[in-house]
């Protein structure tokens, strides 16, 4: 077991429980013309979200490791910060970009790290995170008018 790929692991776990009380914020409280839109995507993406995290957090326990658990140790390691409550729609829009981008980098990390120590298994379930992430975040930026970013 890589303490180190744990470690990177549990970034991830604390990132995907920010990002699922973030997107549950903006699912809540997202206001006008696109409402219909985006409090569908943000349900959309908050359930996916929690997909990841549980599936990060048990490849952890697989590998002898221990998934952070409390929402303390989520907010000290989590590459995604909290929702202000303030956020207008295209600025919640251009956040969740913005955060896929950040969790992007600590799972190219954990990738890289996975394939140092040989683990195959957690490299793919990373990997097949990243694809599905790169996806949203290139469609929330065509959603913005940014096309590729």
């Amino acid at each position: 077991m890589s303490k180190e790929l744990i470690n990177e692991l549990n970034i991830q776990v604390s990132s995907w429980s920010v990002m699922y009380a973030k997107l549950h914020n903006y699912h809540w409280y997202v206001k006008g013309n696109q409402f219909f839109t985006l409090h569908t995507k943000f349900e959309e993406l908050y359930n996916e979200a929690t997909l990841h995290m549980d599936e990060i957090a048990e490849r952890i326990l697989t590998l002898g490791g221990d998934p952070v658990a409390t929402l303390k140790e989520h907010l000290e390691q989590s590459v995604v910060k909290e929702a202000n409550g303030k956020e207008q729609s295209e600025e919640m829009v251009q956040t969740i970009a913005n955060d896929y981008g950040e969790m992007m980098k600590s799972l190219k990390k954990g990738m890289e790290l996975a394939g140092q120590t040989g683990d195959d298994m957690t490299e793919d379930i990373l990997n097949a995170t990243y694809q599905s992430i790169e996806k949203h975040q290139w469609m929330l930026n065509a959603f913005l008018g940014e096309g590729n970013k």
